[in-house]
């Protein structure tokens, strides 16, 4: 077993390509074309010839390389067509970087309890139960939510300008979490973008009238839709919109996909929300590894 670091450039894209979409864990973030759009740089290990891949993405400060999470990435991690002992991979990329901050997925059985690993969460919904299963499930919050939106003639959109999700973001979560660069904003409408001309998304938009008070982008792959962004006018919270939007996607998704992924979050008050819809937690482990010194 021979695991190799290749660059990006000297990557043999569709052996690399169909290793993730057959692979064990596949999602949507491993591939090259995206990681190619949100990522500054990015190399792979490679096991043998494609039986395994593990991309990395890295930057470079005071001319040490080091591994970070790119933004509109959940998961990436190790993907592999068969079983085969991951850890080997991991140790492999801790010996080449001194610093690693890099979300792994959540079949890669690794473990959690090291040092060098944290567990982080997220949610997602079973939907092969039907929605009527589901919407009775829904706790009463969510239930008045759709109760004030119809209330407030709420009414949904598919389809439309990336743009117009971008700047309903800024505008609002943005303005709280100012860590997200103008950079960022433009890798995200060109992934939406790219990903709306190959059919891998759509989005969503919910109106009060002319006005656009929620939206979202969802990510298409194999058996899961995942809200990849989404965001609501915080200064119009009392219609429900976030809720109804959501309910409206689940209603779209639900005989379409078997998993509806809430995008996750390890904080508790978002994941609280996502709960509230019926969804259910899994973990995954995120590698950590920083110098002593920092």
């Amino acid at each position: 077993m021979l695991i190799k670091y290749i660059q990006r450039e000297h990557l043999d894209e569709e052996k690399y390509n169909d290793c993730i979409e057959n692979s064990i864990q596949s999602n949507s973030y491993a591939f090259s074309w995206y990681l190619d759009i949100v990522c500054d740089n990015w190399d792979v290990l490679v096991l043998d010839d494609y039986e395994a891949v593990m991309p990395i993405p890295w930057r470079k400060k005071y001319g040490i390389k080091y591994v970070y999470q790119p933004l509109w990435v959940l998961q990436l991690g190790i993907f592999s067509k068969g079983d085969f002992t991951q850890s080997d991979f991991i140790s492999v990329v801790q010996k080449r970087f001194r610093f690693i901050e890099l979300r792994l997925n959540f079949k890669n059985l690794l473990d959690t309890d090291s040092l060098y690993f944290i567990e982080k969460k997220f949610q997602e919904l079973k939907l092969t139960v039907g929605y009527e299963k589901i919407k009775k499930a829904y706790r009463s919050d969510r239930k008045k939510d759709l109760k004030r939106a119809e209330k407030s003639e709420l009414r949904i959109e598919w389809g439309g300008s990336p743009s117009d999700l971008i700047t309903l973001f800024q505008n609002n979560v943005g303005k709280r979490t100012p860590e997200i660069k103008q950079q960022d904003y433009q890798n995200l409408e060109t992934l939406i973008n790219f990903c709306l001309i190959d059919d891998y998304g759509e989005l969503c938009f919910a109106y009060q009238g002319k006005t656009l008070v929620a939206a979202a982008f969802f990510l298409k792959h194999q058996e899961t839709a995942t809200i990849l962004c989404s965001s609501t006018d915080f200064s119009n919270r009392k219609n429900g919109a976030n809720t109804f939007l959501v309910d409206e996607a689940i209603q779209r998704y639900v005989n379409r996909y078997k998993i509806f992924n809430f995008g996750g979050s390890s904080m508790q008050t978002i994941a609280k929300y996502f709960f509230s819809f019926g969804a259910q937690e899994k973990t995954y482990p995120m590698l950590v590894k920083r110098p002593k010194f920092l």
